[in-house]
């Protein structure tokens, strides 16, 4: 693949074609406008609809203590009214034409988007673009929504299979951002002022922050008139010498090993995650990694499916999954059980993932991993949605747009020496860190310890 100008070096205005696709589709261009705002847009003109989104390179990890959910508060907020629309003409305007509307928040990154026929892209645009420049975050708001986020935090303290999640960043990453829950904590969000959330929205929401993105049966000049006719009478595109931000980057060694944390509570399971440090983002190992996360937990004819629920019966979900940053990664196994047979379970985990790091995994086994990761990559961007979040975070995060001929042969090229390195690298560098919810206490908490 050839290399790709970065958006850094484009001049602002100027349009470059960063893949070429097939037969008028799978064709992606960035242009970057005045301010540092980039609009990215991929071709697929045999469908009648459109997704569309902004991302925003600002995610809970570049958050203070102090500041814990501020970043999913303001999700919240951009969608309570504007100098423009009011909160119901924003989530009205929508509905009228059938359309779609959410957002998320994540570690390092927010995303809002829509999804609408292609015919009413441009009321998409202006709606989103407009929640997005001209947020009026009114006192009355910030009111209102506290106890909305509020409710959503105690309705993901009531999954423990959320929160097991929750609890193994924390034991990995510790105080740091990136072990701090995305939500925030009852605490911090009750703390919170207008002023604070307001600041953080000023601050980090800069259109050389900003990437927008488009997919589906959409013309790139179009979309680019549109998103700057939005942006320009808001205000937004003033600061013409502005250069888009460089992907988040960085190193960093994360040592976390042998780490237990077991939160006592009445539920009917117990839920565990066993795990170790994983790759950062653009570590060329993260291949090889995928191939070894989908042979180990990743479908029904994984090690795990096959051992812990197939064979034993111990447990309806278990799974690895490996998590990836800018500069750092977790790889893990999950685990619901009853609590009875939460050690059983844990001993079958680590001694799978002991077994993987000193001997790989087999031929049959790489050949059907890769298999099942190509299909599903494909079978995912079947929709302009993922299609949008492809590109948008694409761009957002690595700089660089790979097509899908090009990740379907990054995945085959994955030999069985590549995951035995990577294999003993990750997942033998280390004692395994865990993480436990459920009614484990006393003997039982102390002999999962011992387990380790």
């Amino acid at each position: 693949m050839a290399q790709q100008p970065t958006a850094a070096q484009q001049r602002p205005g100027s349009t470059k074609t960063l893949l070429k696709g097939t037969d008028g589709a799978g064709v992606v261009r960035r242009t970057v406008l005045p301010g540092g705002l980039r609009v990215v847009t991929e071709t697929l003109p045999t469908v009648r609809s459109a997704a569309f989104g902004i991302w925003v390179g600002v995610g809970s990890r570049d958050e203070t203590p102090v500041l814990n959910g501020a970043t999913h508060y303001l999700e919240h907020l951009l969608f309570k009214g504007t100098g423009r629309r009011s909160a119901l003409d924003i989530s009205s305007a929508l509905d009228a034409v059938g359309g779609e509307m959410n957002a998320f928040t994540a570690k390092e990154y927010t995303c809002y988007y829509a999804r609408v026929l292609d015919n009413d892209l441009p009321l998409a645009i202006d709606v989103v673009s407009d929640m997005l420049t001209g947020s009026l975050i009114r006192q009355e708001d910030i009111d209102t929504e506290r106890d909305v986020v509020l409710e959503e935090i105690a309705m993901t303290e009531d999954d423990p299979g959320d929160v097991v999640h929750d609890l193994f960043a924390q034991v990995m990453f510790g105080s740091s951002p990136l072990g701090r829950p995305v939500l925030g904590t009852v605490d911090t969000i009750n703390a919170l002022t207008r002023d604070q959330v307001a600041g953080f929205y000023k601050r980090r929401y800069r259109p050389e922050h900003l990437v927008v993105a488009a997919a589906g049966n959409v013309d790139h000049a179009k979309v680019v008139r549109q998103v700057e006719r939005a942006f320009a009478a808001a205000g937004a595109l003033t600061r013409s010498d502005t250069a888009p931000a460089e992907p988040r980057g960085g190193t960093r060694a994360l040592r976390t090993a042998g780490r237990v944390e077991i939160l006592d509570r009445p539920t009917e399971q117990a839920h565990l995650v066993l795990g170790l440090p994983g790759l950062a983002r653009n570590d060329p190992r993260r291949w090889a990694l995928g191939v070894l996360n989908s042979a180990l937990g990743g479908g029904m004819s994984s090690r795990l499916f096959q051992e812990v629920r197939e064979k034993r019966g111990l447990a309806y979900s278990v799974y690895s999954y490996s998590s990836s940053y800018a500069d750092t990664g977790l790889f893990g196994i999950y685990a619901g059980c009853q609590p009875k047979r939460v050690e059983e379970v844990l001993t079958i985990c680590r001694a799978e993932l002991q077994r993987v790091a000193e001997q790989g995994i087999t031929e049959e086994e790489l050949s059907r991993a890769i298999g099942q990761i190509s299909g599903s990559t494909v079978l995912g961007m079947e929709d302009t949605g993922s299609l949008m979040s492809r590109i948008g975070k694409a761009e957002l995060c690595y700089g660089t747009h790979l097509s899908v001929d090009d990740l379907l042969a990054k995945i085959s090229a994955v030999t069985l020496d590549d995951v035995r390195e990577v294999a003993t690298s990750v997942l033998g560098g280390y004692k395994p860190s865990l993480a436990v919810i459920g009614p484990v206490s006393g003997k039982r908490a102390e002999r999962l310890t011992e387990a380790l």
